[in-house]
């Protein structure tokens, strides 16, 4: 038996820990706070692995910075959008993985050149350079998520609908 009351809707956002954050609120909030932090690790990363120093290294965290946040905004469009016309709701492990790896995958294609143009590298050594920030960022764009999604609750399209 449930102790909850039944006019309560299934289709709000589930359980924050703070509050419900949606719409444009939502992704502006989240993109500002996701860069920030990943421009100070992007810059740090980039210095270690170029062995050149951190401004110049920061330089292509901003430029990469703002790459990712025109495909942030791109991509979760589409993403929600997919989402939202999905029989099964909710943001499951499996759909938080394929979102992390949709989203670095695409960035991969733009970075990639752009690394290797500004470091003077081949095209190798700034896939292999992408690489190392895949890694770290797969775990992070993970993490981040979900730690997202526990303190202002699932946006509109990963809720449950009532029938």
């Amino acid at each position: 038996m449930s102790s909850a009351p039944s006019s309560i809707s299934a289709a709000a956002p589930s359980g924050p820990l703070w509050f419900s954050l949606q719409g444009l609120r939502r992704r502006l909030l989240y993109v500002s706070v996701f860069e920030g932090l990943a421009v100070a690790c992007t810059s740090w990363g980039l210095s270690q692995m170029s062995g050149q120093d951190l401004a110049h290294a920061g330089v292509m965290g901003l430029a990469s910075s703002a790459i990712a946040v025109f495909w942030n905004f791109l991509f979760n469009a589409c993403f929600e959008r997919w989402e939202a016309r999905q029989a099964r709701r909710g943001r499951s492990l499996g759909r938080r993985i394929a979102h992390a790896a949709g989203f670095e995958g695409g960035l991969v294609l733009s970075l990639v050149p752009l690394f290797a143009w500004w470091f003077g590298v081949s095209l190798w050594q700034a896939l292999v350079m992408d690489l190392g920030l895949i890694l770290f960022f797969l775990g992070y764009t993970f993490v981040f998520n979900w730690g997202f999604d526990r303190l202002f609750g699932l946006p509109a399209s990963a809720c449950p609908v009532v029938t």
